[in-house]
């Protein structure tokens, strides 16, 4: 390998330079029709980057969310509901897909190119299949309006750059607790999910309300939907704040929805709810429901740095459920926060062999096992998680420490000079530029 010279940073000028240079390939266009309007609208994402940057965020946040439900019939059930509403949509060439996430926190949220997850604590939280079907058909509304490409033209224009995420959706904690729930290590990824404005949010309940009455559901599912969520955030505001950040919810939008069914789809009230068949369809979920709970309780403590607590909670929810990937890994994470390594580890290995083929596992353990220097398995370990969800520059970071401590030094060099090629600032980065120095690869 020869030595290395570290490229300067570029300036301030030159930075915004490039990003007005950005601007001006992205822009050609500057305006769209709207697809559900039919206006013109000032945009400067086109439909075929919003699937590809959905598919470059989306598999990230799934696996935040602990990945799509091992329970495959349920999948399909909501997936088929999805599939309803998005044929009758105002874009049914999208290429939607739906997903149930193994997370507990009640939510649901979409990207742009049709990615729509619900949690199975929201789901857990549903009464009947209308009322599902008016929470994918808000989530569909927000693809078809184009929300999220919207609010990327406009920060283009006021940024330069288009620069959203830096924060996963998902619980909400703070503290040690709140580093380890977010992702060890930088792990993290930029996400495509934001705050929506309320007028966005109304326009998704009115295209909700039109899509499920489109699919023959009887639209008071939608106001069973907003009276459930209501109620949920009165009597426990923390267990659904994260849905109420990403989609602030009013009295007043529930009162508008209650005027639309007993106005505007009067008629639409003869459809049916399809309670039974929620029922059937949900009935390993609602057998997990006391074990889930017991999850969101230990959670909330873990957040409030009640780790003692906390445990007692996952012990409970482990003897209820005790091949639960979403368990084992927050049981992880909790000795994690506490500094229990060698305790967290053998969760951490459980839920990768309870869900092979999910990443998030594969990351915690990892880091336990550099922590354990077991360097040959968190190698193993990464090179799992890379292969499962690529391009993450940590992982290249943390195969390079690895390889380090294997005593493979070239191979630790090669890893640490990509990974500085993407990221220049952070503990990391330090690292892996004082180990080019030391050896002489960089000068």
């Amino acid at each position: 390998m020869k030595p290395i010279h570290m490229r300067r940073r570029p300036s301030r000028r030159e930075f915004l330079k490039a990003g007005a240079m950005t601007l001006a390939a992205a822009g050609v266009a500057g305006c769209a029709k709207n697809p559900v309007t039919g206006q013109s609208q000032f945009m400067l994402v086109s439909e075929e980057q919003e699937i590809q940057m959905d598919k470059q965020a989306s598999p990230q946040q799934l696996s935040n969310d602990y990945g799509t439900t091992l329970d495959t019939s349920l999948n399909d059930y909501v997936s088929g509901v999805g599939r309803s509403l998005a044929d009758v949509s105002h874009r049914p060439q999208m290429p939607y897909n739906f997903h149930v996430v193994n997370a507990n926190y009640v939510n649901a949220y979409a990207f742009p190119g049709g990615t729509v997850a619900c949690t199975r604590g929201i789901l857990l939280n549903v009464d009947n299949e209308a009322e599902m079907a008016a929470l994918l058909g808000h989530e569909i509304g927000h693809v078809n309006a184009r929300h999220t490409a919207s609010r990327m033209s406009s920060q283009m224009v006021i940024g330069g750059l288009a620069s959203l995420g830096g924060a996963a959706i998902g619980a909400k904690y703070g503290g040690t607790w709140g580093s380890v729930a977010g992702g060890l290590g930088g792990l993290g990824a930029g996400l495509l999910l934001a705050s929506y404005s309320r007028d966005d949010e109304r326009q998704a309940d009115a295209l909700g309300l039109e899509y499920m009455t489109r699919a023959d559901y009887n639209p008071e599912g939608m106001v069973g939907l907003m009276e459930m969520l209501n109620e949920q955030h009165d009597r426990e505001p923390s267990a659904i704040e994260v849905m109420f950040a990403t989609h602030p919810m009013s009295s007043e939008r529930l009162a508008t929805a209650r005027q639309a069914v007993n106005k505007k789809y009067y008629g639409a009230r003869k459809y049916a709810f399809y309670r039974e068949r929620y029922m059937d369809n949900t009935v390993d979920l609602r057998k997990l429901g006391p074990a889930i709970r017991d999850m969101q309780d230990a959670e909330k403590l873990g957040g409030q740095e009640k780790y003692g607590q906390a445990k007692e909670k996952m012990d409970q929810a482990l003897k209820r459920a005790p091949n639960d990937y979403t368990g084992l890994l927050i049981m992880s994470k909790l000795l994690i926060a506490q500094e229990k390594y060698n305790a967290a580890l053998p969760y951490a290995e459980h839920a990768r062999d309870v869900y092979p083929t999910e990443p998030q596992a594969s990351q915690v353990a990892g880091v336990l096992q550099l922590k354990a220097k077991e360097y040959d398995k968190a190698y193993a370990s990464f090179e799992a998680y890379d292969k499962a969800l690529p391009g993450n520059p940590y992982v290249g970071f943390y195969k390079g420490y690895a390889q380090e401590g294997m005593g493979h030094r070239r191979d630790a060099a090669e890893a640490y000079y990509k990974f500085l090629q993407k990221v220049n600032k952070g503990e990391q980065a330090q690292h892996a530029y004082n180990r080019l120095v030391e050896w002489g690869y960089v000068k």
